[in-house]
């Protein structure tokens, strides 16, 4: 296969990927699988799995402006390993539990006045960090398989080009995923 073809079946892969990935997510929200218990242990470690990617973000990073080629390739594809199991546990465990609502300190489901007092205005600010990192994950799916295509593909000058945006895009998601789930933790059913 000549080039030209594959970069255009790689292209198709990357708008398929992109769309159905956050549909197939919003969807599974909709599932709640039965006979299984919340499985309550997994919240830490895929945020745990976005805190190491954000360390491998930025050591990809410096190892690149090194010149180290092959750690910085090797750290990407990690990185790319663990956003994948992230958004497979994180699904898992949305299929098995009901939403935790920011500042529920009694675990019954409602953010009454006494606890919406509580946290003031942090709410402002947990819910900001939620909403930019949902968006932003959906928004950094075709970065990443973009600018993961153009190094497969040798194309170095274009790759450079988008990674200075895939880079902070991602590197954003994985880390507001981290304080996300800080901020959220407490109010996780016991």
């Amino acid at each position: 296969m000549n080039q030209p073809s594959i970069e255009k079946k790689q292209n198709r892969i990357i708008i398929i990927l992109s769309t159905v990935i956050p549909l197939a997510v919003a969807a599974l929200f909709t599932i709640r699988i039965p006979g299984i218990d919340r499985l309550g242990f997994l919240p830490p470690i895929y945020a745990s799995t976005n805190a190491i990617t954000s360390l491998l973000l930025i050591f990809a990073v410096i190892q690149i402006k090194k010149g180290n080629r092959i750690l910085h390739e090797r750290a990407i594809k990690a990185a790319m390993m663990l956003s994948i199991l992230f958004l497979l546990l994180y699904v898992a465990y949305h299929a098995t539990a009901d939403a935790t609502k920011f500042g529920d300190a009694n675990y019954d489901g409602i953010v009454d006045t006494t606890e919406k007092l509580a946290i003031g205005a942090t709410a402002y600010l947990y819910y900001f960090l939620l909403l930019t990192h949902i968006l932003l994950s959906i928004v950094v799916i075709p970065f990443v398989l973009i600018t993961y295509v153009r190094a497969i593909n040798n194309k170095f000058e274009q790759h450079k080009k988008i990674a200075k945006y895939t880079f902070p895009l991602w590197l954003y998601v994985a880390a507001s995923g981290v304080v996300v789930y800080l901020m959220i933790s407490p109010y996780y059913p016991i």
